[in-house]
């Protein structure tokens, strides 16, 4: 009864943090759950523990679709360069469940890591020093 109510309330509060969340800090959770699914991918196909990759490897996926459908390239010049990355990405990432290739998906790690990177990092500059677009997008 004890982990039920600490489950609802650790709920309750993810929920709370998630909607109160700005476009920018939306964006680099995102991207901090799309790394952490990889990384937890790659770990069980190490292992060979098929399930959990694939959990983590259409979850990865499910995030990489968001971040696509969030684009507005009439908003950003380099949203059609950024969402080339995603639809790769998300080929990848189908191919290395269906192929059960770690090398795939650490390949998707690497590609996408540093664009987490300068996702925090241009979310930690003043808000008025980056256009935001509604979506979450930055706009050049």
């Amino acid at each position: 009864m004890i982990a039920t109510n600490r489950a609802r309330a650790l709920n309750s509060y993810q929920r709370e943090a998630i909607l109160s969340a700005s476009p920018a800090r939306l964006l680099t959770m995102l991207y901090d759950r799309l790394l952490l699914d990889l990384a937890r991918a790659e770990a069980a196909q190490t292992d060979a523990d098929w399930a959990v990759a694939s959990e983590n490897l259409l979850h990865a996926q499910e995030i990489i679709s968001e971040l696509s459908g969030s684009l507005q390239p009439e908003l950003w010049s380099g949203a059609d360069q950024l969402l080339g990355i995603y639809n790769y990405a998300g080929t990848s990432l189908m191919t290395a469940n269906i192929k059960r290739d770690p090398a795939l998906t650490r390949e998707c790690i690497a590609l996408l890591e540093p664009l987490r990177l300068t996702w925090h990092e241009a979310a930690a500059l003043p808000s008025a020093a980056v256009p935001v677009a509604p979506d979450g997008s930055y706009s050049s």
